[in-house]
């Protein structure tokens, strides 16, 4: 068996011959998220790329180098970038995007000015315990539909490529010492790439893997530019009333995601981030990033999941691992010749990685709640966590429309946040109970 871990806090910086490949880990993890929010809006792979990278050496900077976060797209915005581009065009739905940024900035000055005392009492553990689970297994569709499923078929394929995949993740994880156990993703996913490339020579079912795209792109390219024919050009933000009130209105949902980010990544590291460096500094330093982001062409960002996973898991816990990959991706968005290439990665591969990077998420959630001692023998508590887990998991969904050109959603895991708190502060306490 492995022997036990060594933890790298958020301060720690790992030597450069561990620095890197820890870095790279991260890179593969954000890699295929943050590529498909452009390719679903029609803005520039490359442009995420940088967007993210810089995005979170900003969020680095704002937050004191105290918070191991990356950031990369958005899913949340992809309805509010479609529906924009689609009647005004890009550059508005660019301008919607600065806009949300900086209301996200407000916010944050707001809760430096009140203080978090109330968010202390709107969220306690029971409450952010089971928001933690939502956001680990509100994520786990994702990973069954890469792993089990192409092109919205079943796949037996697909299945043993995830399946082998998650096996060497495993593997590494429980059996490798030292700083092998440390990359175990890393591990995972270039196994499973392999066992594609090797299966792919005896069989025609596992060739997942394309190298024209590779082929094909330069080695070198402008990231934030974008192109037109054989001419580029800088995308100039514009803005109107309607892409800012929908981009707005949907910053609300998305600052709930980024309360549950930054309690899911409070609780994996064991700091309370709400407190040191503070709320009113992630959410500055998300908003700002969301804002240059859509300056340069690039969808909003918010904090990730899956990266979140890769630290429960290593117990790498460095700001420098994060600032690391961040300027990979950076280096990367300069090459789309290598960003062609990772994006190679058959998306099974992806799913089995990602069956144990979600479910470490969810985990971190349940240490919550039974470390904090929560008592679902107080009916209170069981009822606020099963409120939660079903809206969240279920899929609830609370929408209505603005104007006739958008319709706004509350859902997953920012209607469950909304909903937890509210129960929480509405349901009396058992004073025998409490």
């Amino acid at each position: 068996m492995a022997q036990s871990q060594e933890i790298l806090g958020p301060h720690d910086r790992p030597p450069i011959g561990r620095w890197i490949p820890l870095s790279i880990q991260h890179v593969f993890a954000m890699f295929g998220a943050t590529i498909l929010v452009p390719l679903l809006t029609g803005l520039s792979t490359s442009t995420a790329l940088f967007t993210a990278g810089t995005g979170t050496l900003i969020y680095i900077l704002l937050t004191g180098a105290k918070v191991p976060a990356f950031l990369g797209s958005s899913f949340a915005f992809i309805p509010a970038l479609q529906s924009i581009s689609a009647v005004y065009g890009i550059p508005y739905a660019m301008g919607g995007a600065i806009c949300a940024g900086l209301f996200y900035a407000l916010v944050a000055g707001i809760i430096r000015v009140s203080g978090k005392g109330w968010i202390d009492k709107a969220l306690p553990p029971v409450v952010i315990g089971s928001v933690i689970i939502v956001i680990g297994l509100g994520l786990a569709p994702t990973a069954i539909d890469e792993a089990f499923y192409l092109n919205e078929e079943y796949s037996l394929v697909c299945a043993s490529i995830a399946a082998v995949t998650l096996i060497i993740a495993i593997l590494a994880t429980i059996f490798l010492k030292g700083f092998f156990n440390t990359i175990s993703i890393l591990i995972g996913l270039i196994g499973g790439y392999l066992f594609v490339l090797i299966m792919g020579f005896i069989s025609d079912s596992y060739h997942l893997i394309d190298f024209s795209a590779v082929k094909e792109a330069p080695w070198f390219g402008l990231p934030f530019l974008q192109r037109d024919g054989n001419s580029y050009f800088w995308m100039v933000p514009k803005f109107n009333l309607v892409a800012i009130l929908t981009f707005v209105i949907v910053s609300i949902s998305t600052i709930c995601e980024h309360l549950g980010d930054t309690l899911t990544t409070s609780t994996v590291v064991g700091k309370d981030f709400t407190k040191d460096p503070g709320l009113h500094r992630t959410l500055l330093g998300d908003g700002v990033a969301t804002a240059w982001a859509a300056l340069w062409g690039g969808p909003p960002n918010t904090t990730y999941g899956e990266n979140i996973g890769v630290m429960a898991i290593t117990k790498v816990y460095s700001v420098w691992v994060i600032g690391g990959a961040a300027i990979i991706s950076v280096l990367l968005s300069f090459c789309p010749k290598f960003g062609a290439l990772i994006s190679t990665i058959p998306t099974p591969v992806l799913g089995g990685i990602c069956t144990l990077l979600y479910g470490l998420i969810a985990s971190s959630g349940l240490r919550t709640i039974v470390e904090s001692g929560v008592n679902y023998k107080d009916k209170r508590n069981l009822t606020i966590s099963s409120v939660i887990l079903v809206i969240g998991i279920g899929g609830g969904l609370l929408q209505f429309k603005i104007g006739s050109d958008f319709t706004f959603s509350l859902g997953g895991v920012a209607l469950a946040t909304v909903i937890g708190i509210i129960l929480n502060l509405v349901i009396p306490r058992d004073k025998a109970s409490a």
